[in-house]
């Protein structure tokens, strides 16, 4: 286990390796990679000391046909055995799995939204593929189920149903909870929300992680089972909100399970930059690394990223994807580096002094 300064463990995500940089303005710059050879990447990259663990949605793993929404069940299905062939992947290297993601973005059927999609057709589909991805993760030893916000949320206030729309997705994430229990499902130590202000939608039902801790609290069943893995610096950047202040916020809840990593420029769409890459962000970073260190937490860093659009290779895709796998696993020593450097001010000191000092120790000027 990696179990350095405030990070027990390193994930790298099927999603971030996989990304085929694509962009509004133009297609795919990376081949398509499959899903067995993204395993045996992510496997090759914990044998390399790189990462310890590994997430995925549930798409990036296998196909879903809502016509057919309980193949991972049948061992005639392709599903079926692939998953399997991916679970003796990470067997075999010791790789294991922080969280399993219902991909409730993806299909055309969820443009309005998964969980509180105003259709209750929908909703109910979107109920079975949330079970079918909680045994994927029972299935490969997944530590926690998220619900990232995805489309829940809206553009048109006129279309929206604002009085039912968190009792939808209160129904759901208790769905999930009553379904680890029926289903007596050991692996999972707890949920979480990943907020997101914007995009893909206008707007979100949680926009942030001030939102989704108060929803936890005071709408879902099992509280505790729930937490919150921030996007930082992208999600809460979006929104001008700051890395600090929503570890610190977290951590003093309790609610902090986990991290997602990457950079951000305040304000934008979401730049998904590879963590300490683009031109801000560096000094928020390394303080937040200080801050989970000085509120006592310990846990995973999972990057939520991609490489540059820039740096994408049609010809060596498989190269540039191992590259941004070791860039990002240096990233994290460098930032724990940086934030072990920061002593605690002197008293007396004046806030430009104490802010000149911790410049200094983080440079050794």
């Amino acid at each position: 286990m990696y179990n350095k300064y405030c990070v027990t463990a390193r994930s790298m995500p099927f999603w971030c390796v996989q990304n085929p940089l694509g962009d509004p303005f133009g297609g795919p710059v990376q081949p398509k990679q499959d899903s067995l050879d993204t395993a045996k990447m992510l496997a090759k990259a914990y044998k390399a000391g790189l990462i310890e663990m590994t997430s995925y949605h549930d798409d990036d793993l296998v196909p879903w046909d809502p016509e057919h929404p309980e193949d991972d069940l049948d061992p005639k299905s392709e599903a079926y055995k692939r998953l399997r062939e991916i679970k003796k992947i990470f067997d075999e290297s010791g790789l294991k799995v922080n969280a399993s993601i219902c991909s409730l973005h993806g299909h055309a059927m969820f443009r309005d939204g998964g969980l509180a999609n105003p259709d209750p057709k929908i909703r109910a589909l979107a109920a079975k593929k949330v079970e079918r991805t909680l045994r994927i993760g029972a299935l490969l030893g997944a530590k926690h189920y998220v619900y990232w916000v995805a489309r829940d949320g809206f553009e048109v206030y006129a279309k929206t149903d604002f009085a039912k729309c968190y009792d939808w997705i209160a129904e759901g994430l208790n769905h999930v909870t009553d379904y680890i229990s029926k289903k007596r499902m050991k692996n999972y130590i707890g949920g979480t929300v990943e907020p997101k202000p914007n995009e893909p939608r206008g707007a979100m039902f949680l926009p942030t992680s001030g939102h989704s801790v108060g929803f936890i609290m005071t709408r879902l069943k099992k509280p505790d089972f729930w937490g919150v893995n921030p996007e930082l610096l992208q999600h809460e950047g979006m929104a001008l909100l700051n890395s600090v202040m929503t570890v610190s916020y977290l951590c003093a809840c309790k609610k902090l399970k986990f991290l997602h990593f990457g950079s951000q420029i305040k304000g934008q769409f979401d730049d998904d930059f590879p963590p300490l890459v683009g031109p801000e962000g560096l000094k928020e970073t390394v303080w937040m690394f200080k801050a989970l260190n000085d509120c006592n937490w310990k846990g995973i860093i999972e990057f939520d990223c991609h490489m540059l659009r820039a740096e994408g290779s049609p010809e060596k895709s498989e190269d540039a994807r191992w590259r941004f796998i070791k860039n990002c696993s240096e990233a994290v020593d460098i930032c724990i580096k940086l934030a072990e450097r920061i002593k605690p001010v002197k008293p007396g000191m004046s806030h430009t002094e104490a802010e000149l000092a911790a410049i200094r120790q983080m440079c050794k000027c």
